[in-house]
């Protein structure tokens, strides 16, 4: 029996049942006994305890007392603010090697105390490993000590505020929290109740090895109130959450118009496939099945999906392997319900049960079960419940394989299991997912990136990419904080505007009337009207169409159609069809000049110049086309891991009034460089260079498709962009209230945004592009997957 001291090695292994495992927690009892088991919160590097504040109660497994902790207040959010943003003076200032020193130096003391660390969080049931988090360190503490030289012409943020919610693990608010230290930053961490005890130790620890009192500090209470409230404090730079896709939600809505930005990695309740290809060792990909889907704690949800010529071999070793099996323990009282309606209904749609054991009749607890059959729709495949249940499904090609895996709204990971290593690489490219893992699952590593496709998050965590999140370009101006304004989400963007049906001959005194592009094909706008476009003396220069949804709704269905192709084709095909939108520039840039200086009044001297800059971009764009391909990591796992970027799919660029063809054309050869499609929206006030420029594309290369231009108002073209759910990122310049609208709206479905208040960012000088500046293009463009291949 597992845990049983009565049998030899010998015995053990001829078993193969598990060893015997220490359950003691005195350790962690005696740290939660110096604490007077009344852990407060831990602010200026102390801990803090007020009496009049009310205690939440944290128990075991057992329904027995751990602990209590605090319920913070606005008071202390501020306070916990106002000593990051003491601490982040002091900690910044500090040269790099010190700030890597102080890191390692907590290696050392989370090894000595590591077991208290283990208890601790068995205790209050969220199971971390110590040695996980030591690797996180020692990462980290590297890259504390290269920022300057590797990572230059970047600042840290200042006061970073790291959320996660309550069934989140200690490792994922770890991986927040030591690269926004390593980089400089201070943080505010609010973690989940479970989550809090063993942060608290963390913290009182990182303050013994030296860590800056104030560079680090623990809010606990209400998680998604404090984050709210903690965001609002005119000191903090950068939030960011980790949890499930409902609290995410609300954090982003609470959190829009503060002038804050904030990402998501919405890895909890995530559907992952678990794909077994027929040229699997099945055996061991049951066993994969076993332990990571009927884990009483465990961050993914899976959906099992086994090629129709091994099915029936995989059930009968999954019967054969639940035999014996106990029921696992729910979280909450409430998830009984939940699980029970989720059976009912697979049922009902003629799913079988495999089953070692009948339910209970009452209490929070479930058998771990497989239900076969079910059908890709059915609710426990796309909302799982949180019980111990797996949806197994069949399919016949590979290609069916791949397609049944990507049917998940979630993108968080996969596991693929076969012997054959090019089907695993090809159905690992093939896959929308952050993370692929070869005939294996779960295994995780800081070295590598991973973003969050899809619904599950638009953030990237890991690797030199995750450490972005936490740095802002040098050339760039601190973050200017706002408050929200009034706006009316309903109808934003919905006002009637000033478009008309210019009428008249063509005769040489009549303004010129311009079509938009889309499709590859020059239109007029789905309005059929058109709206002034203004010379700087005022007098009428032209009519340019006045777009809207319509517009958007049939640009991006042709964009969806191409961009695949588009970004298949090699990073070699898309360089040269950046050359030779740059040769057909080259060729027509005393039209495009000519038109920039009737458009924004800038002498031919300067507009010439402009189009040069421009044209050099697009050379740039086109050179690091085949530069920039991600890498092999090195992993202390045996084995290859490969870290690969990836286009985002469909962009929509909303453009500045600044430099106005120099900037569009900087953002469309980034985002098109790296595979993406792009609906760009010029600026009202200067669109005659975005026109003129269609001339470029029609004479290129170029797909049709991969670019349309669509002119009229920004804040109704920016509404049709945000309510799109295919468009996957929008690059936003344009006013706050345009800014709030958008990160409102777009946190369902969720998009990623890089939005510029052109208030605060009209001083942006497009005609001197640092290093940084492009370095930021390129990672706003791509999101990143890494793939496990173990030898061992």
């Amino acid at each position: 029996m597992a845990g049983s001291t009565s049998k030899t090695i010998h015995d053990i292994f001829q078993s193969m049942e598990y060893g015997p495992s220490s359950s003691s927690t005195a350790t962690a009892q005696a740290w939660l006994e110096s604490q007077s088991r009344a852990l407060g919160l831990f602010i200026d590097g102390k801990f803090v305890r007020s009496a009049d504040r009310q205690t939440c109660n944290l128990t075991d497994s057992s329904g027995g007392t751990v602990c209590s902790t605090v319920c913070a207040v606005d008071e202390d959010a501020s306070l916990s603010v106002s000593c990051g943003a003491s601490g982040f003076k002091a900690w910044s200032a500090l040269p790099c090697h010190l700030r890597a020193k102080t890191l390692l130096r907590l290696v050392s003391g989370l090894q000595r105390h590591g077991q208290c660390l283990s208890e601790l969080c068995d205790l209050a049931r969220s199971p971390s490993s110590p040695s996980a988090l030591v690797r996180l360190l020692q990462y980290y503490s590297g890259w504390a000590q290269l920022r300057d030289s590797l990572i230059p012409d970047w600042t840290p943020r200042g006061v970073v505020v790291v959320v996660v919610s309550d069934d989140c693990s200690l490792y994922s608010l770890m991986l927040k929290v030591l690269p926004a230290l390593a980089m400089g930053n201070a943080v505010v961490a609010i973690p989940g109740a479970g989550t809090a005890p063993p942060v608290l130790l963390l913290a009182q620890l990182f303050v013994e090895a030296g860590l800056p009192a104030g560079v680090l500090n623990v809010v606990t209470g209400n998680v998604l109130s404090l984050g709210s409230k903690v965001s609002q404090n005119p000191h903090v730079s950068y939030v960011t959450y980790s949890g499930n896709k409902k609290d995410g939600e609300i954090l982003c809505r609470a959190t829009a118009g503060m002038g804050v930005p904030v990402s998501l990695s919405l890895s909890l309740g995530a559907t992952c496939p678990f794909i077994i290809f027929e040229s699997a060792d099945i055996d061991s990909a049951v066993d994969g099945v076993i332990e990571t889907a009927f884990k009483k704690n465990r961050e993914y949800q899976w959906m099992l999906c086994v090629q129709e010529s091994v099915l029936d071999s995989v059930v009968a070793r999954l019967k054969v392997r639940m035999a014996g099996m106990k029921s696992v323990p729910l979280l909450a009282e409430g998830d009984r319900r939940l699980v029970d309606a989720a059976v009912q209904e697979a049922q009902q749609q003629g799913a079988t049960l495999i089953q070692p054991c009948p339910p209970p009749s009452s209490g929070a607890a479930y058998p771990p079960t497989v239900l076969c059959g079910v059908a890709p729709s059915c609710s426990c495949v796309v909302t799982p419940s949180p019980g111990p249940l797996l949806p197994l499904l069949s399919f016949r090609s590979h290609g069916e394989g791949v397609t049944l895996g990507n049917h998940s709204p979630h993108g968080q990971a996969a596991s693929l299991w076969t012997e054959d290593l090019t089907l695993a690489l090809e159905a690992a490219k093939s896959l929308s997912v952050g993370a692929v893992w070869v005939n294996s699952h779960s295994v995780m590593d800081p070295s590598l990136p991973i973003s969050g496709h899809k619904e599950s998050g638009n953030c990237i965590d890991g690797g030199k990419e995750g450490l972005f999140q936490f740095l802002r370009p040098s050339s760039s101006p601190p973050l200017t904080r706002s408050s929200p304004a009034s706006v009316d989400y309903s109808k934003f963007g919905t006002a009637a505007s000033s478009a008309i049906i210019p009428e008249g001959s063509n005769s040489s005194s009549t303004p010129r009337s311009y079509l938009q592009y889309v499709g590859g094909k020059l239109c007029k706008s789905e309005s059929g009207s058109s709206v002034c476009v203004l010379a700087p003396g005022g007098t009428v220069l032209a009519y340019c169409p006045d777009g809207g949804r319509k517009d958007v709704r049939n640009a991006v269905e042709v964009a969806i159609k191409v961009q695949p192709g588009w970004m298949k084709k090699s990073p070699v095909a898309r360089a040269q069809c950046l050359f030779s939108l740059a040769e057909t520039l080259e060729l027509m840039r005393r039209d495009v000049a000519a038109s920039l200086h009737s458009q924004t009044g800038l002498s031919l001297e300067k507009a010439d110049m402009e189009v040069e800059l421009s044209i050099a971009q697009l050379c740039d764009w086109a050179a690091r086309c085949d530069k920039e391909r991600g890498g092999v990591p090195s992993v202390p796992q045996s084995g290859s891991a490969l870290s690969i970027p990836e286009a985002l799919g469909v962009v929509g660029v909303v453009l500045p009034d600044s430099s106005p063809l120099l900037s569009m054309v900087s953002l469309l050869a980034a985002a098109v460089a790296m595979g993406n499609a792009v609906v760009m929206v010029p600026s009202p006030k200067y669109p005659l260079p975005a026109l003129e420029f269609i001339q470029v594309l029609q004479s290129s290369d170029l797909p049709g498709g991969v670019v349309s231009i669509i002119t009229g108002g920004r804040d109704q073209l920016t509404q049709a962009l945000a309510n799109h759910s295919v468009i996957k990122a929008i690059w936003y310049w344009g006013s706050m209230e345009g800014c709030q609208f958008l990160q409102h709206t777009c946190a369902s479905p969720l998009k990623s945004l890089w939005l510029h208040c052109q208030e605060e960012d009209g001083g942006r000088d497009w005609a001197q592009p640092h290093a940084s500046l492009q370095e930021e293009m390129w990672r706003q463009a791509v999101q990143w997957k890494s793939v496990w291949i173990p030898t061992a």
